[in-house]
């Protein structure tokens, strides 16, 4: 099964990319990579992984998946810095998906910062 963070590189299988991130046995070395790991979590209501990424300055208290949302596609369209040698970095994506109202696009400029050696969701940034 391809991950459905599309898989990086394209077309790795879920086992191979963000299965190892989701169970906590490895950390996301880019923000890139946390990023995919993220919106993977999305797909599985997976909200530990996203609480457990997610910076404390910004995390809300409940993370509240809506489980009637269905997560269709991921699309990075930039990354600005978020490498393994940065110490903050964004990423640019799309995510398609569908709810109550129909099909829908989010679009969000992500800002990550790395805490205590990890990458962190930091916030959406103003387009």
């Amino acid at each position: 099964m391809i991950c459905p963070c599309s898989g990086m590189p394209a077309g790795t299988d879920y086992d191979r990319c963000c299965r190892p991130a989701l169970d906590g046995e490895i950390w996301p070395t880019t923000a890139e990579a946390l990023m995919r790991s993220r919106y993977t979590a999305f797909v599985r209501g997976d909200e530990n992984h996203l609480f457990r990424t997610w910076h404390a300055k910004t995390r809300p208290a409940d993370i509240g998946l809506d489980h009637d949302t269905e997560w269709l596609s991921l699309q990075i369209l930039d990354t600005t810095g978020g490498t393994e040698s940065d110490e903050t970095g964004t990423v640019h994506f799309t995510a398609k998906f569908r709810d109550h109202l129909g099909d829908q696009i989010l679009e969000e400029n992500s800002s990550f910062v790395r805490r205590a050696g990890r990458w962190m969701y930091l916030e959406a940034l103003d387009s």
